[in-house]
């Protein structure tokens, strides 16, 4: 009869880097006790992790050492475990177009409300973010070994660092990633992001660090023409619950409240 490890050596096969429990107990007909029994066994010799509670991932020999695996072999069948929609976000989509700057510790996501815990186990981090408005455009798929799966557009990247400066450590932090997305950033990339995007103030902020970073003129050209017909307020460049936004002197109506600085 077929074992655990069979089983596994068989996904590996096929570039299935993970299975469920309920895939595992349709392939070998054993009872529970002795399939998780077979399931320990094989952790112990890091073979196997349990990322979450009927959800396991396979280390071939080549990741054995790392205790994980890269973030795009699973994710797709995770969300697909989890019945949730995801993008892969923030440094970690960066990372993916280019803009390598941050060495992070944690894989970035993005999902629906209501949100997941942030999944810690063993060398695997993943944390996970979760908002009310899902794009409607700005998800990209990319090829892996195992399949598919979605990132976060370059437009899309960069204005999630913005709206979520403070969670990713302030802006300051993220300002070399900006300039490194520059290489990937289209202009039509950015007018998918305006048909959708609902918080206008990050839209200014966007418009206001493009800008400064002397972005190439054609990205800066709709987002001008995006506030030529709306109608909006003056906001800090970094946010601040105690604090208003002063006089300002841009199109943007940004009140630069911090010193910019940049490791490029």
């Amino acid at each position: 009869m077929m074992r655990v490890a069979d089983f596994a050596e068989n996904c590996l096969a096929y570039e299935q880097y993970a299975f469920t429990w309920d895939e595992l107990k349709a392939a070998i007909p054993k009872t529970d006790i002795a399939l998780r029994h077979e399931l320990v066994r094989l952790s112990g010799k890091k073979r196997i992790l349990t990322l979450r509670q009927g959800f396991y991932l396979i280390l071939p020999p080549r990741y054995k050492a790392f205790g994980k695996l890269p973030l795009e072999l699973y994710i797709e069948k995770l969300f697909k475990f989890l019945d949730k929609p995801y993008y892969i976000a923030f440094f970690s989509a960066a990372a993916f177009h280019g803009a390598s700057h941050q060495q992070v510790q944690q894989s970035y996501l993005m999902t629906t409300l209501p949100n997941l815990r942030n999944i810690k186990k063993g060398n695997i981090y993943l944390s996970i973010s979760a908002t009310s408005k899902w794009p409607d455009k700005n998800i990209q798929q990319r090829k892996s070994d195992a399949g598919i799966f979605n990132i976060s557009s370059p437009a899309l990247t960069a204005i999630d660092l913005i709206h979520y400066q403070s969670k990713m450590g302030g802006l300051n932090r993220i300002m070399t990633n900006l300039e490194e997305l520059i290489e990937s950033v289209t202009p039509e990339d950015i007018k998918d992001l305006l048909q959708w995007y609902p918080h206008i103030s990050s839209i200014q902020r966007l418009g206001f660090l493009f800008q400064e970073l002397q972005f190439d003129r054609v990205l800066l050209d709709p987002l001008e023409e995006y506030f030529n017909s709306k109608k909006y307020f003056p906001v800090l460049l970094c946010p601040d619950k105690d604090k208003k936004p002063g006089r300002v002197d841009n199109m943007w109506k940004v009140d630069r409240n911090i010193e910019l600085e940049s490791d490029l």
